[in-house]
């Protein structure tokens, strides 16, 4: 490159200037103030000149220490290097020593010692003395050499706080027996950038530390590392001499800094990662307890270095090298603001390229185990694994990539992987890297991008695709990847930080989902397609988190994962369960083994007689008792509300199918409730005889319950002599079915382990809430003859019997429910009543905005109530009765009783109400406005009618509701005929 310069240097490289700064050779002599100098540095001018203006990093150094840059030229390398190595392991030696030592003034000679290893890499470097190898290898040893330094004055500080106790100079185990430092990364493998912070790693084994009497081993070790840390790394006037990550421990967001070797064992052993295993690839102990450190390395051999895998192990660390993929509409494959280490073509690439191969193929071969890229890219060529001219053009590549990185860091010593995107800056790293020419430099970096992208891109071909179309999906290590951040941004996630860090947290086994290998290795194929699936949600920050809380929740992963990978319609239901359902993504949150019944394979097959089937199964799966079976029938209940609701939302339940799924469901829990809790009532007071019945009204009764519908009940009995008050203990009949009816709600409503089942409103019975909570048959009859009013009628007609004592008695209720209703009424007086009773609704319960289905004017009830009064004002005559809303406007149609063209505006009311009462119960918690839900809910809601927009789907109901307003004045018309 400068061959002038490497002439100089004897064998040595260039120096640079920064003439905005002030600096010029004749300055540096100056301020020497040796005139020695002065042909020194004009016989380095030619060389020195068109690179000094690049960098002002560099020509800061030598302009601050004019002394550093005549020792740099004036040295040959080596000996250069070796002087400075000896200086910092002079600062090792004192630490050791019964001298006293200055922490303070140690920290200073280490950064003046920082500075002029980085000069002389500098210049040996530009100047083509010293190959990539030799200069890597000069900062690693530096590196390790300081690492030592700084231990040594951590520790020396601490004895000297009589916290440890002396040990021999010559101890074999070293400046601490039992602590030892890792080096990890480019440092461990010997191929540290120039501007690289290290990662290092403390393991002690405790019960080896010569500690004092009281002190507590891991709060000491830590405080030493973290000394350590911040001699290398705090900024002062001098600069500093390394960054610092300490993050490649294990588990590093829950360990301490200095984890002891038994937990570290266990936890590689555990849940160790596959990327953890590449990152152990290039460990190495720089410094502390060498012989520890060389047990704990041979101990963990086996974890780095596996003899077998099976294929799913080989998928998950193949998938190391998938998860790269950069987003087509921003490919990096030009030089203008290229990520020469992590962008497409980068060094990332050739690295990953070599150790996903090394940890396939390396436990069989130790051939294969090397630190280095270079060497590990020979290995396999030489064992057959890699092409001859693949390994050279990927060894080709990986140098010139290292040296532009290396200049772009000396412009200012930062710790940056990118190209200048300005021309100019850009410029100043071709010519520090021999290119006169940007469009020269910009040619070559874009042939070596699309080189190792090429070959990258071959590596596994034929595997699983594991990428993602919006960009790269990179979660190994412990720090957010700046291509996945991107990725993340363009899918449309709030806080990509937040995502990746989770996505980290459970790839560390830290959810009983991924806590095994297995779970880990699905987890990892998993990944782009649940974060392509949140992104078509619409909603992927609120889908993720609702997830999330679903996901840490499952006690295993294994089976769930599995099913997700091999049937991605369901997976992709689920997603979208996430991202427009919350009130099904709390259920599955709260409860994860709701999702067990999707593993059965009739989970979406049409819903009727198999629901009896299935709770019948559940119960006969717990002892008799009442207790089991509240909570059988609330664990099934569960399952099969969310199967129901899993049905509404994909569209395979029509709206009348869905309210009798859910009504089918709650009949059979009374059917296994009701007995249960009157033996109950038996045991405590004795058989009392006598006859009762469970009557469902409301939405139970007419079978159109929704997801939140609560169970309106009545109870009605008949004692065995109805001309006799029987008793039992004292307990006349109607106390005995009293204590019946609230054993039954109880059991039907009241919160057990496994949560609640359904809330019960008995208000609608003869009295409401003042009467009796069990009505004897003839009370019944009584009331309704001669006290109750037309709503109470208008409620009657969706009495339904669920559960009687035998069926003579369930057709004895049927029978008088139906002799009550088809009693004479007088036409104009039912309809004013019922008016009245609607303008008092509208009144005193006005509907809570447009989205309220029911109460709004031309709402359902509007429907219901005109249903009702046809019922009733022709029931005397014998017109139909039909417990549901819509089977009595057809059956009205039919018979001619009422105009069809009103009777179908009011049924297509009801039904279009209903389908989105329906899919907006059953996903949200709350009846909220539906236009501050996210958008992929409101073109579900939309498409449940048959439209595209919410705003569509506005117009078209405020029209059906007018015509089936306009319907409902012209059926009930006190002055019609």
């Amino acid at each position: 490159m400068f061959s002038p310069l490497a002439d100089l240097m004897q064998p040595c490289g260039p120096v640079l200037d920064d003439a905005a700064a002030g600096f010029t050779f004749e300055t540096v002599a100056e301020a020497a103030q040796i005139e020695d100098w002065t042909d020194l540095l004009e016989t380095a001018r030619p060389a020195l000149e068109p690179i000094v203006s690049a960098s002002p990093y560099l020509s800061g150094l030598m302009r601050r220490s004019p002394q550093r840059l005549y020792e740099t030229l004036s040295a040959a390398p080596e000996a250069r290097l070796k002087t400075i190595l000896q200086a910092t392991e002079a600062i090792t030696e004192r630490a050791l020593s019964a001298e006293a030592i200055d922490a303070e003034a140690a920290k200073r000679t280490l950064r003046q010692l920082k500075a002029d290893t980085h000069l002389l890499t500098a210049l040996a470097d530009l100047g083509e003395v010293w190959k990539l190898d030799h200069v890597t290898a000069a900062l690693t040893r530096f590196a390790d050499a300081v690492t030592q330094a700084a231990l040594a004055v951590a520790v020396r500080e601490e004895r000297d706080k009589k916290r440890l106790l002396p040990t021999p100079a010559d101890d074999e185990r070293g400046i601490l027996p039992g602590l030892f430092v890792l080096a990890m990364g480019k440092h461990g493998a010997g191929e540290l950038n120039y501007s690289s912070d290290i990662d290092i790693t403390f393991f002690c084994e405790m019960e080896r530390l010569p500690l004092a009497d009281g002190v507590e081993p891991q709060g000491l070790t830590d405080r030493i590392a973290r000394r350590v840390s911040n001699i290398l790394s705090d900024r002062t006037a001098d600069g500093y001499v390394f960054r610092v990550d300490l993050r490649l421990r294990p588990d590093p967001s829950s360990t301490p800094t200095v984890v002891s070797v038994p937990f570290a064992l266990n936890y590689y052993e555990t849940v160790g990662q596959n990327w953890e295993r590449a990152a152990f690839i290039k460990a190495r102990a720089c410094a502390g307890d060498m012989v520890e450190a060389k047990e704990f390395m041979q101990s963990l051999s086996p974890f780095i270095w596996r003899r077998s895998l099976d294929y799913p192990a080989i998928a998950d660390v193949q998938s190391i090298k998938r998860q790269i993929h950069v987003h087509k509409a921003d490919e990096r494959l030009y030089a203008a603001g290229a990520n020469l280490k992590l962008g497409a073509g980068g060094i990332r690439e050739i690295e990953f390229f070599a150790q996903t191969q090394q940890l396939i193929l390396g436990g069989r071969d130790p051939s294969l185990r090397s630190r280095r890229t270079t060497d590990a890219l020979d290995a396999l060529r030489k064992a057959g694994h890699l092409a001859p001219a693949v390994s050279k053009e990927l060894k080709q590549c990986y140098g010139r990539l290292r040296d532009w990185e290396h200049r772009v860091q000396m412009l200012n010593d930062e710790q940056t992987h990118t190209l200048p995107e300005n021309d100019t800056d850009r410029l100043k790293v071709g010519v520090m890297a021999g290119f006169s020419n940007l469009s020269r430099f910009d040619l070559a970096v874009s042939r070596t991008l699309r080189t190792v992208n090429s070959h990258y891109g071959e590596l596994f071909s034929d595997g699983e695709n594991l990428s993602s179309s919006f960009g790269s999906l990179v979660f190994t290590g412990v720090e957010d990847d700046p291509e996945t951040l991107k990725t993340l941004e363009r899918m449309g996630f709030d806080d990509p930080h937040d995502v990746a860090a989770t996505v980290r947290s459970w790839h560390h086994g830290r959810i009983p989902a991924t806590r095994t290998e297995r779970g880990r290795e699905l987890f990892t194929r998993l990944v782009p397609r649940l974060l392509e699936a949140l992104n078509e949600t619409g909603t992927p920050s609120i889908a993720f988190k609702r997830f999330a809380a679903f996901f840490s929740g499952l006690t295993a992963g294994v089976q769930i994962q599995s099913l997700f990978l091999a049937n991605h319609r369901l997976f992709k239901m689920v997603v979208e369960i996430m991202g427009f359902s919350p009130r099904l993504a709390i259920l599955l949150a709260r409860h994860p083994t709701v999702f067990d019944a999707m593993l059965d394979a009739g989970f979406f097959d049409p819903l009727g007689e198999e629901l009896d089937s299935l709770v019948q199964d559940e119960v006969d799966r717990v002892p008799a008792d009442l207790e089991s079976v509240m909570n059988a029938l609330r664990r099934v209940g569960r399952e099969q509300q969310f199967r129901i609701g899993m049905q509404i939302i994909n569209a395979r339940l029509t709206t009348e199918a869905a309210g009798a799924a859910y009504a089918r469901l709650a009949d059979a829990c009374i059917t296994h409730l009701a007995p249960l809790s009157l033996a109950d009532v038996a045991r405590q007071a004795g058989d009392l005889g006598g006859q009762v019945a469970v009557v469902a009204l409301g939405k139970l009764g007419s079978q159109e319950m929704t997801a939140r519908s609560d169970l309106d009940l009545m109870t009605i009995y008949l004692p065995d002599d109805p001309s006799e008050v029987s008793t039992i203990k004292g307990w006349a009949s109607e106390t005995y079915f009293a204590r019946f009816t609230q054993r039954l709600i109880s059991a039907l409503s009241a919160p057990t382990h496994e949560g609640l089942l359904y809330e019960i409103d008995m208000k609608l019975r003869p009295t409401g809430a003042k009467g009796p909570v069990a009505v004897s048959l003839a009370a019944l009859e009584n009331y309704y003859t001669k006290g109750a009013d037309t709503w109470e009628f208008q409620a009657l007609t969706r009495a339904r019997v669920v559960w009687a004592t035998s069926v003579d008695f369930a057709d004895l209720v049927k029978l008088k429910v139906e002799t009550i209703l088809r009693g004479q009424r007088d036409r104009a007086t039912t309809a004013q009543d019922v008016l009245d009773m609607r303008a008092l609704m509208e009144k005193e319960r006005p509907a809570k905005g447009f989205w309220d289905f029911k109460l709004s004017v031309g709402g359902q009830v509007d429907a219901e109530f005109a249903a009702q009064y046809l019922q009733l004002i022709h029931a005397s005559s014998g017109g139909p009765l039909r417990v549901g809303t819509l089977a009595a406007l057809q059956a009205f149609s039919r018979t001619g009783l009422a105009s069809a063209d009103d009777l179908e505006c009011l049924a297509t009311a009801w039904r279009v109400q209903q389908a989105l009462a329906q899919l907006m119960r059953v996903s949200l918690e709350q009846d909220h406005d539906p236009t501050h839900e996210p958008e992929a809910f409101q073109g579900k809601l939309a498409r449940a009618i048959h439209t595209r927009r919410l705003d569509t789907l506005e117009k078209k109901l405020r029209d059906i509701r007018k015509r089936a307003r306009q319907a409902f004045e012209t059926i009930i018309d006190p002055d019609g005929v």
